[in-house]
């Protein structure tokens, strides 16, 4: 149990890819406009990093390090996500339009979001789980990717709503748009590294 809520804290709070680690910029700023659509990506994120680190971690330790190709793994995990994106994307729109309707814009964005791929390079080296959550292995991994996404979701919600609140705002001319922006997830950033200092 100890090490699961660990596991937790890790990847929402103290390496949160978005804040923490600065992965996944683009859509972390460019998607914060509302809350809807940030809670769209953010869900859209935590899906695909899950169905990646269940897919890339066995692909990775039992084909590619057995027949020396782990030199390849970035290669692979591109079109492993970029596949699974594609996937992903015409399985709701089948099965769900109104719901690629809504999220349709934010799914292909994903392809090119470096925190999926983060996750996916992060969790294939068993020495650093074990260092950081006392495990390793399919099972791990896949948890520090689904907690990974329920970071990055919470916090591009949290930017949001923020982002809501600068609205109202009337700051200097030369502070309006992306300049107030960045200030507030530099805040953010700070306010998130409060964990990784109690973690020390």
């Amino acid at each position: 149990m100890g090490t699961f809520l660990m596991l937790i804290i890790l990847a929402v709070f103290v390496n949160n890819f978005v804040v923490v680690q600065f992965l996944g910029i683009c859509p972390f700023l460019g998607l914060s406009k509302s809350t809807k659509s940030a809670f769209g990506m953010g869900v859209a994120v935590t899906v695909v990093m899950t169905i990646t680190c269940l897919i890339t971690y066995p692909l990775y330790a039992y084909v590619l390090v057995p027949l020396g190709l782990d030199f390849l793994e970035i290669i692979v995990f591109i079109f492993v996500i970029a596949s699974l994106v594609q996937m992903l994307e015409k399985f709701i729109k089948k099965f769900s339009p109104p719901l690629y309707k809504a999220m349709g814009i934010y799914l292909p964005l994903i392809t090119t979001n470096c925190a999926v791929l983060g996750v996916a390079e992060m969790v294939i080296d068993d020495s650093a789980m074990v260092a950081m959550v006392g495990a390793s292995g399919l099972g791990a991994s896949v948890l520090y990717g689904v907690f990974a996404g329920v970071g990055f979701t919470l916090a591009i919600v949290l930017l949001s709503g923020l982002r809501t609140k600068v609205d109202a705002l009337t700051p200097a001319k030369s502070l309006k748009g992306y300049p107030v922006v960045m200030t507030t997830a530099a805040f953010m950033a700070m306010a998130f590294y409060v964990f990784n200092m109690i973690s020390l």
